[in-house]
């Protein structure tokens, strides 16, 4: 199947204001935590994703949703029930919490359930209106029984675990394109065949002891929009033409940027823009809604953070409606 990218300048057409009211998003105060005074993951992000969002006028406070913690069972769904107790009663061991890479207070705990509820009410959302973002999110480091990497839950891993569990979807493909591997959501579901889990990532980053997905794409340093488009489509078009899903998880990480300090890629704005329509418009033109959670990004500016997360909300737009 050819996938065309049909890209439309942004305006607030009559047919958009129809849409406007259907795409939701996730956010909630808290997913800016409190950090140590030179913490070097970058919180700021989260207050300012959904401003920017209101300030161009792509999005109005109609668009957001706040999110309530998530249930015990409900993340024991993806997660070993000793984890999730000692992450919720704040007995982690301090191994595990030097790991994570935050320090382990209620409020990140409270913070991470409300990240994660948001997604899976934005997938439920995203069956009605055929996508649906979490500001936050795309956890991928949390594995069954472990956190890492600033991830302590994996919020579209226990998602995927949910629209399983109740029976309202059966074939579900989780494309991370995240600078890092999306190591514990294949670890999640390393056995479950009803998940495909597609991770494309520096193939000398972060983490250095890698699991297996059902597709990993290791890249070299330095590749760049023109040769990372040609193998994203090459993925694309043989995942969804060899597994059909019937609902996708995308991570849209934008350390992919070659601002970015961890990331050792060189993919442009524009680049990172044309990854996420790509993702977009195979997801249509296979009618699969797709919930879409932020990942990483590390560049030094923050605005160029901000930019690029706020260009896969103006995809999506641009893609769907």
């Amino acid at each position: 199947m050819e996938i065309v990218v049909r890209i439309v300048p942004f305006s607030l057409t009559s047919r958009w204001n129809y849409y406007l009211g259907l795409l939701q998003v996730a956010y909630h105060p808290l997913f800016k935590h409190p950090l140590p005074e030179g913490h070097r993951f970058p919180m700021e992000k989260y207050e300012l994703i959904p401003a920017q969002l209101r300030y161009e006028g792509v999005l109005d406070d109609s668009n957001f949703f706040l999110p309530e913690p998530a249930g015990a069972d409900t993340i024991k769904l993806a997660h070993d029930a000793n984890y999730c107790e000692d992450l919720l009663s704040l007995n982690l061991d301090p191994r595990m919490v030097r790991r994570i890479g935050f320090p382990l207070t209620a409020q990140l705990v409270e913070r991470e359930l409300r990240i994660v509820q948001g997604t899976i009410m934005g997938c439920r959302m995203a069956l009605e209106a055929q996508v649906a973002f979490n500001v936050a999110g795309g956890t991928h480091h949390a594995g069954s029984d472990w956190g890492e990497g600033f991830c302590l839950l994996n919020d579209q891993a226990v998602a995927a675990a949910y629209l399983l569990h109740h029976r309202l979807r059966q074939r579900i493909l989780i494309i991370d394109l995240d600078v890092h591997q999306g190591n514990g959501t294949a670890e999640i579901f390393e056995d479950e065949p009803r998940v495909f889990t597609f991770s494309m990532h520096g193939a000398h980053n972060f983490p250095f002891r890698k699991e297996r997905s059902d597709r990993d794409v290791g890249l070299e340093a330095g590749v760049g929009d023109a040769d990372y488009m040609a193998i994203l489509d090459r993925e694309l078009s043989a995942v969804f033409a060899s597994f059909r899903p019937d609902f996708v998880f995308y991570q849209a990480g934008v350390d992919v940027l070659a601002t970015d300090r961890l990331g050792k890629l060189a993919l442009t704005a524009q680049g990172c823009r044309q990854r996420d329509e790509r993702v977009f418009a195979y997801c249509k033109a296979h009618g699969v809604p797709v919930q879409v959670s932020m990942g990483g990004g590390y560049s030094p500016e923050l605005r160029h953070i901000v930019d690029a997360h706020c260009q896969t909300f103006k995809a999506a737009i641009s893609i769907f409606y």
